[in-house]
Formats: C-alpha cells, structure tokens, sequence
C-alpha cells in the first residue's frame, strides 16, 4: 500500500502543480573587473553567472542563421589597444547540435568567463561597450539583451606612461537635436524599409531631444492589469500534459493485454495464483502483489531512463534529427516484427534466470514470476513501450508518468481476476484474433515511424518528407489496414479467413473511414490557399503549408504600397511586421489587433503557428476579424540612430531592442511568444497568452476578444 500512495502522491503532484505566472525574467548576471598582466598590459574579467537550468551561447557558432552568440562591442577610444580577440574559459563549456537551427551550438551553463587583453595608454578614461547576449532554458529563450560595461582600470606603480589631462572620450558624440529617427525593419524576403519615429502612432512619437524614447504607452499598461474582458485570464493553470502522457500509457497497456505475448498469460496466471494458495484470502493477496510487482517493475523503467538520459536530453528527443531517424528505422524494425517477419526477444538466458528465481516462491518469487512476464513478452509489449516512452520524453517526468499508466492497465486484470475468479469465464477463448491484433499494431508502427521522419525532414530542412508525400503514404499504409482487415491479404502468422466476424468488420469499416479521412487532406482550402489540413493530424503530419506544390498567396498591392512591412506569415496568413504600421491600418478597417511578440528563433513560437495556427476555426479569425501584427524581439537589424529607452535606462541598437522594450515596459513580461488582443485605439481586450497547447482554448481566446471588442465597440 505504501507504494501506491507514493505513485499516487507524485502523479497528483504532477498533473496539479500550476504553472509559473508571466514575470521579468533576468537568470544572467554579469561582473566586469580587470586585472594587471605585466607593465600597461591588463586583462579585461567578464564573468557570467547563470542561473541554474538557464544557458548562453558562445562567441562562435558556425552559422549566422542559428541562435544569437554572445557578443562583446567596445566603444572606440585612443585609450587603449586591445590584444587580438575575446577569449573564453573552456569552463561549464557544451557543444551540441542544435536540431531547431540543424547547427552544432556551443553553450555555458551557470558560469561563463571572458577575457580580454588590452594595452592601457590613457588610464583617465575607463573603458566602455557592452555586451550582447541570448539565454534559453529547456522551454523558452528570452530575446536578445544588452549589458553596457565601464571598467576603470587604477594606473599601477610600474605603469610607462605619465599623466594625461582627462578629455572627452571619443566614444561620446554630440546628441542630436531631432526628433527624427529612423528604423530599418526587415524580414526575410522584404526590402528594408526605412520608417520615420517622428510619425505615426504614440509608439515613435515619443522619441525625444537626446535620442531619448519612452515606449509607455498609458492606455496599454492602464488596460492590461485591467483587461476590458473577462478572458484569457491564466493566473493559475493546470498542465494536464502529464494526464495526456497517463491515458496514453494507459491506453498501450490495454492494447498491450490483448497481444498473443500477454493474453493467454492472464488465466494461467490467476489460477495458479487461487490454486496454489491456502484460502481464496491468500490467493487474493498473491495476485494483487503480482499486479503491483508488475507496476515496480515498469514504473522503474520508465524511472531509469529520466535518471540516465535527464529532462533536458529527453526532451531534446522531440526535435532531434538523429533521434527522430534513429527512431523510425526502430518503428520499421518493430512494425515488421509484427507483420510476424521475425521475433524480437530477449536472451533466453535472462528469462531462465528470472524464472529459476521465481521457483524459490515467497514474495520474492511472486516478484521474477512478473518479471518473467515481463521478459518473455516483450515481442509484444517491446515496441508498444518504445512507442510510449518516445512520445513522453517531452516532459522531465514523461517517461515514469507513462510507464505508470501502462504497467497499471497490464496489471489490472490479474490483480482483479484474482480477487474475482468467477470472471475469467467472462473472457474470450485465446485464437488467431490475437494475431491479427499485432498485424494491426504493425500497421500502426508503420505510420508512426514516418511521423518521425517527418519531424526530422522538418528540422533539418531537407524537404523530402513534405505535406502532400506524408498524406499518400498515410493513406497507402491505412487502406493496406483496411484491406487487411476485410481479409484479401494475409501474413506469415495468419491463418485462412473462412467468415469475417462481425468485430472484424466493424473494425474494418472503421479504418476504411480513417483512410477516406486521411484523403480529404488533398482537399484544396480556399481560404488559406493550401490543402486542407485535417485536425485529427495537427501534430503528426507536417504543416500544409510545407507542400512541393502549391504557390504562397500574394499580397494586396495597395496596402504593401501603402504599408512596407506587410507581408505573408505562417500559414498564408498576412501580417504587419511594424507596430505603427499595423495599428494604422486596424484603425483603418476598424478591426481589434492580435500583437505577436515572437522571434525568428523562438521554437514555442513555431509550435503555436504550426499546430494552432493551422487549424481553420483559428486561422479564419486571424485572417478575417484580426490584424496581426508579429513583432521580432530578435531582429538584428541596426537602427539608424541609437536610441535610449527611458523607462528601463536601456540602449536600444536595433529593430528588435525596440519591440523588446516595448514589450517589457507595457506588458512586464521579456519572453516569446506573446500574444496581446487589443483595440485599435490601444486598449488591452484580454489578459495576454503566452505559449499553451490547445487548439480550442486559443480559438475560444480570439472569439472571446472579438466578442468583447464588439460589446466594446457598440
């Protein structure tokens, strides 16, 4: 009992735990100090500390085109000479590939150190730049940041060089007596477009004398802490991915049950169990220990691997290329195990073993009696466990969660049948039904594994697994099911079909339904210009949009004259990559906005465009009753003129510095995605919605800001 208390406590801890609310996040903490190397040479000491969990990247990663390397900028000064480049301690220092960006990236984790050397031949002036970085934990990354630094170095008594009368540091430039500003805004596949901050909404408005721009916007922040609708409030929420993760073991466990490996199993079993005991009481308990037996032993499992992998590698799982490849040739191995080309087994010497053990009797021999079952049928529940456990490695406690589920579902029935024997005259005889389950667990594996290699495709960027090859191999492998099932083809195992039961044919009608499913996803959807995904498949097949066929849609000519920054997003959708110029045109056609915070590198921000962005409900209010405004907290490009953001005392240096800080000092949250619905005239309609699966949830968040804008509005 004391067991199941402990499973039960830890998988309620699991499911019920809310999650964190939205907050400043600032897990790096820099220190800038110097030290003499010999004479007027100095070494510059730029440590990072990094919060645990959190990481930055190195100078040198080896494309432009992955994640944002930490960066050192020096302000430019006949102060000193710096000695060839920055360097970096080997320290906490990882290489690894990154499969979102397909490039090997070089990270630190909670200590970083940098150096520099330099020549002093002016000890009046410090020296001065900053520092550009980017930090990821294993769920988000936060936008690229800034650190200024100002290290005086104190002239030392064998310094060579005499005094030197302070003057002003050539890094200090005459500021500007203008309001004109002028922004670069780009994205891939657009022209740059040059953009005045003297016009336009209050966003550039209030750039004043000195460069000097305050992003407060009154009428937002008034309106975020109170939201003029009662909607998308998520000050507590509950993760029921774990729940997800149970049922899903669950689920395999039951299937696992009917196998040939395991069904048989289940009489023998319990009538040893109530013939070999003293009284019905005992055969009650010996039958209730060999269920829990089963539970250890798979919970233990599923425990092993988060110990020797960790939650960071296992949720790497999900997005790896090699492991995704690795995995479909394992679904191949497997699914053609069940077509019965070949057996999978463990060594015959292990389950001797075990079963020689189980002979000694006691509740240690209960224990190697489930332990034996787990050996002799892992042909059966081997590849219906891999599938499980590679589906779970998203979450730190995935793999025991869903290890719990399935081992509860195969323990179920002996601790039941024992306690009830009467009922084992309930169950169906054991026969070639049970062969024809792994034939259909084949074809399920068989579809699985080009899941797989469809998120490797994807990652990767080969583009040999697109949209429309997915579908057709879909819908080759669910008719051969069908087929199968009506039984005009036959495998190794099967034995000649003289009637179809009517089970077989339902179940057979059932997979003829789900393969003419699987071909409406060839439908052509006018409205997004693409196929028409179905939703059954969000998650499974590639998005619609990465097809080999059809075109992009094309933009209204007058609006992109009108607004350079109007361009096509995930989806077929149109979008606006400037704020200013996005909020003028909803005041235009009088329609609320839907403000995306996101990043060219932020994975959650893919995530949400690709499996609920998709989905029609969704993209249809995106498309019609919103406009979307995506602004790129990680957009590089330079700005004409430094700004200086005045209510967080921050430089500002590029496109996205600006949509960061405007971000921060309105909505108090520094991490992407984040999706804000307001009005035209800038009032927050709902509380803002970070990253979150499911699809209904953000359709009934948009229908709820529509709804309330109209009320609003009338």
């Amino acid at each position: 009992m004391k067991i199941v208390k402990l499973l039960t406590a830890v998988l309620l801890t699991a499911f019920l735990t809310p999650s964190l609310s939205a907050q400043i996040l600032n897990p790096v903490k820099w220190k800038f100090e110097s030290k003499q190397i010999s004479g007027d040479q100095h070494e510059l000491i730029m440590t990072a500390t990094i919060d645990e969990g959190w990481t930055i990247y190195s100078q040198y990663l080896e494309s432009d085109d992955g994640p944002v390397p930490t960066t050192f900028e020096f302000d430019k000064s006949k102060s000193y000479k710096r000695e060839g480049k920055v360097t970096e301690d080997k320290l906490n220092r990882k290489e690894t590939h990154d499969p979102i960006f397909d490039m090997k990236v070089v990270k630190f984790a909670k200590k970083a150190v940098f150096r520099q050397k330099v020549n002093i031949t002016d000890y009046s002036k410090p020296i001065t730049g900053y520092v550009d970085f980017m930090t990821c934990d294993a769920e988000k990354c936060l936008p690229p940041t800034k650190v200024d630094f100002n290290i005086k170095i104190e002239k030392p008594a064998d310094s060579k060089i005499g005094t030197t009368a302070a003057t002003t540091p050539d890094t200090e430039k005459e500021e500007p007596d203008t309001t004109e500003l002028a922004a670069t805004n780009t994205s891939p596949g657009d022209t740059a477009v040059t953009k005045s901050f003297s016009t336009g909404p209050s966003c550039y408005a209030k750039v004043t004398e000195g460069n000097k721009l305050d992003q407060r916007i009154a009428s937002v922040m008034e309106s975020y802490e109170k939201p003029l609708g009662d909607c998308g409030k998520e000050a507590v929420t509950r993760d029921l991915g774990l729940l997800w993760t149970f049922l899903f073991g669950f689920l395999g466990g039951l299937i696992a049950l009917l196998t040939p490996c395991v069904f048989p199993m289940i009489p023998l079993t319990v009538s040893f169990f109530t013939k070999g005991s003293k009284d019905r009481k005992s055969g009650m308990r010996n039958g209730i220990l060999y269920g829990l037996s089963i539970i250890v032993i798979y919970v233990t499992i599923g425990l092993l691997i988060t110990a020797i992998f960790g939650a960071t590698a296992l949720n790497a799982l999900s997005t790896n290329w090699i492991a995704n490849t690795l995995f479909f040739l394992i679904f191949l191995f497997f699914a053609f195990s069940f077509f019965g080309y070949y057996e999978i087994t463990l060594p015959s010497w292990l389950a001797n073993k075990s079963d020689a053990m189980a002979d000694k009797g006691g509740h240690f021999g209960i224990f190697f009696m489930a332990f034996t079952l787990a050996i002799v049928s892992f042909s059966c529940t081997g590849p219906i466990i891999g599938s499980a456990l590679v589906e779970s490695a998203t979450h730190a406690v995935g793999p025991f969660v869903v290890m719990f589920g399935f081992s509860l579902a195969l323990a179920l029935p002996f601790g039941l049948f024992a306690a009830f024997p009467a009922w084992l005259n309930s169950l169906p005889k054991s026969g070639s039904w049970m062969t024809s389950v792994k034939v259909v667990l084949g074809f399920l594996e068989l579809a699985l594994a080009f899941k797989f290699l469809s998120v490797a495709d994807m990652t990767s960027h080969w583009g040999i697994l697109k949209y429309e090859l997915f579908m057709a191999l879909w819908v080759i492998i669910f008719a051969g099911m069908t087929i199968y099932l009506f039984g005009k083809i036959r495998f190794p195992h099967d034995s000649p079909i003289k009637k179809l039961s009517n089970t077989r044919k339902a179940l057979a009608s059932l997979s003829l339904i789900w393969t003419l499913y699987l071909v409406t996803g060839f439908f052509y959807n006018s409205a997004n210009a693409s196929y028409d995904s179905k939703l059954l498949l969000s998650g499974l097949a590639p998005p619609a949009h990465y097809n080999y066929f059809l075109e992009e849609g094309k933009l209204d000519p007058a609006i992109k004259a009108k607004y350079p920054s109007y361009s096509k997003a995930a989806n077929n959708l149109n979008c606006f990559k400037d704020y200013c110029e996005g909020l003028a045109y909803a005041k235009e056609v009088g329609k609320p906005v839907l403000l995306d915070f996101t990043g060219y590198g932020c994975v959650n921000c893919r995530k949400t465009e690709e499996h609920i962005w998709v989905n029609d409900r969704v993209r249809k209010m995106i498309d019609e009753d919103y406009v979307l405004i995506s602004l790129y907290v990680d957009d590089k490009q330079k700005l004409d003129e430094m700004l200086y953001s005045t209510s967080r005392e921050e430089k500002l240096r590029d496109v996205g510095d600006v949509w960061a800080d405007l971000q921060i000092v309105n909505f108090k949250q520094n991490s992407q995605p984040l999706y804000v619905l307001m009005t035209p005239d800038e009032k927050v309609l709902a509380k803002p919605r970070g990253y979150k699966e499911g699809v209904d949830e953000y359709a009934d968040y948009l229908k709820c800001g529509l709804n309330t804008y109209s009320t609003v509005k009338n």
